[in-house]
């Protein structure tokens, strides 16, 4: 019984995050926001992305960091080019091997993001990344609202039983 009450508030804790991220990026669309999306699982990520456009009439466009990217602003230029996409959705920067560079480099260009970028920007971070965005550039998290956090109410130790039983 305990089993299916965490089922059912993982499923509400899932949906009021939704909502919350489809909330902001109708608050922000058409000028830049910084929105930090926070799911420890790429697989996560992916089923909520995949939600999210089957949900939303936004055109939702996605860039995955490769692990050799240094700097979050020149790799967003370079990809879209002179393209203003609706929305912009930032996924792979746990792959990224100089994330510390990358997440300095951004703090220091995050003028320019908000000059030459007119979208809300989500950027997938999980728990270490986040961690490292609080420390490394406290600038550019305060810039963006409340993380939405996709695993709320999930713990290690429920996950593992779950796997073993």
């Amino acid at each position: 019984m305990n089993s299916l009450s965490n089922s059912q508030d993982l499923l509400t804790d899932m949906t009021a995050a939704m909502k919350r991220l489809e909330r902001s990026l109708m608050l922000s669309t058409g000028e830049f926001s910084l929105i930090l999306a926070c799911a420890n699982s790429v697989k996560k990520q992916q089923q909520t992305l995949n939600s999210l456009q089957a949900s939303s009439s936004t055109n939702i466009q996605e860039i995955t960091l490769s692990p050799t990217d240094e700097t979050l602003y020149t790799t967003i230029k370079t990809k879209l080019g002179n393209t203003q996409p609706e929305v912009l959705m930032i996924r792979g920067l746990e792959s990224v091997e100089a994330i510390n560079q990358l997440i300095l480099s951004t703090n220091i260009m995050r003028d320019e993001f908000r000059k030459d970028f007119h979208f809300p920007l989500v950027l997938w971070v999980n728990d270490e990344i986040l961690q490292k965005l609080i420390w490394l550039a406290p600038d550019l998290k305060n810039w963006a609202a409340n993380t939405i956090k996709f695993d709320a109410g999930q713990n290690p130790l429920m996950e593992t039983s779950a796997l073993t039983a």
